[in-house]
């Protein structure tokens, strides 16, 4: 734990002073080869990051945020486009739009908050946000018992578990940096599992932050490098096609992060067969069906169980295996397993502290308290002493001022007694389990 922590730090450091030149030295190039040229050593320092880690959380999501997409977005940068462009206001966000998978919204929605944070915290307070907390950690603690599961729930046990950790996360990344940079993002993944068709799915559902970087990085030069040698429709599936190649080799690549092992094909083939099933569906077989059935087919839940059924059946064919093989995916919910465990401890610890402070805190205001009474009560006799001592011109007024007295006193500690009753009612039903 110790080692990974500190080549976190070292991976960490150097990401932010890579991120700080890119946004100091390119900008001052004009865009083009030679802007590319001068981000290049920063993109070749990055693909080399995930293996310092052991962990595969912390190589897979060094993979996925900095190997794939930081490199992506700093491409994209130096030809002017994506989402560094138009260059962001300072270095931090600079760095945060570069380094997570956030995107700012292009036409912000008028809310009526009073503060700019509360909707993200409102949705981290969600039903539906905590049901998907309470969801994952049923599914994570399944893992203990996995050789008692029958295949064929594993099969929607793998994907559940995928799609809660990355709606939890970027969930989480999209409310802190909305607070933190003070602006909105837009959401990164988006229900898939109401998607009507594979298109859908992959196109306004699933992770929306990696369309918007491969149509213009793959896409759209593919439109191009076709242009007048096809027409316009096997243009646009050809690159549909190649969108789905290029998003296999690069699963590749973060699998090979993951379980570092040679890649065996599988997970492009498993995109491949999906940009195949679009291609085809689009081009073909959906005027087929509607010339075959009489109508068209419309949104609907048989669509939704459709979509879905065919995603998860070919994700447990092609996408998880490698996973499964290398042991990876159990080690993925005992990684996070581990590091629940280590939050409750840090979360009590931290609650026994704060315990103790209260207590002590208690202990000293009272005793403060109670020696300024004392003081005060011993000043007042000490005034009433040298003022009314055996004097009789002023029996009237030594009467008055000790009924006064007498009021005074009895009305500080009749206030006191109700403090110490209220603050030692406070701490009872404060700490009344586990203290």
């Amino acid at each position: 734990m110790e080692e990974e922590l500190k080549n976190l730090i070292k991976v960490s450091v150097s990401v932010i002073i890579s991120i700080s030149y890119c946004y100091y030295v390119p900008t001052r190039i004009k865009p083009g080869i030679f802007r590319f040229l001068s981000v290049l050593p920063i993109c070749s320092l990055f693909r080399v990051l995930p293996l310092f880690f052991a962990s595969v959380h912390l190589s897979g999501y060094t993979a996925l945020f900095i190997s794939w997409l930081a490199n992506f977005k700093l491409i994209l940068f130096s030809f002017d486009q994506g989402p560094l462009f138009p260059l962001p206001s300072n270095l931090t966000r600079f760095i945060c739009f570069a380094c997570f998978p956030i995107k700012l919204q292009q036409n912000p929605k008028r809310r009526d908050y009073f503060f700019q944070w509360e909707y993200p915290i409102e949705v981290l307070f969600s039903n539906q946000f905590v049901t998907k907390v309470v969801i994952l950690s049923v599914v994570l603690h399944m893992y203990n018992h996995i050789q008692h599961i029958y295949p064929i729930v594993l099969f929607v046990l793998y994907p559940l578990h995928l799609y809660l950790v990355l709606e939890i996360l970027l969930k989480l990344f999209n409310a802190f940096f909305s607070i933190a940079l003070d602006c909105e993002l837009e959401p990164q993944l988006n229900e898939p599992y109401v998607a009507y068709s594979l298109r859908d799915f992959w196109g306004h559902w699933w992770t929306l932050m990696l369309p918007t970087i491969l149509l213009p990085d793959v896409y759209a030069r593919m439109r191009r490098i076709t242009e007048g040698k096809m027409n316009s429709e096997s243009a646009l599936y050809l690159g549909v096609f190649v969108i789905f190649l290029v998003s296999g080799a690069l699963h590749e690549f973060l699998f090979f992060y993951i379980t570092r092992e040679p890649p065996t094909g599988e997970v492009t083939l498993f995109f491949v067969l999906h940009g195949v099933c679009i291609v085809a569906y689009d081009a073909r077989l959906k005027k087929k069906i509607a010339r075959w059935i009489g109508f068209e087919f419309y949104p609907c839940l048989m669509l939704q169980v459709m979509v879905m059924g065919f995603v998860v059946v070919t994700a447990g064919w092609l996408f998880f295996p490698p996973l499964v093989r290398t042991g990876k995916i159990q080690r993925f919910a005992n990684e996070a397993l581990l590091f629940i465990g280590f939050v409750r401890n840090l979360f009590n610890e931290s609650l026994f502290f704060m315990r103790k402070f209260f207590n002590e805190a208690l202990f000293f205001t009272g005793f403060v308290m109670r020696k300024l009474f004392n003081e005060a009560l011993f000043f007042i006799g000490f005034v009433k002493l040298k003022l009314f001592n055996e004097s009789s011109l002023f029996f009237i007024m030594r009467k008055l001022f000790n009924e006064a007295m007498f009021f005074i006193g009895f009305v500080i500690r009749k206030l006191f007694n109700e403090a110490m009753f209220f603050i030692g009612f406070v701490k009872l039903k404060l700490f009344t389990f586990g203290w």
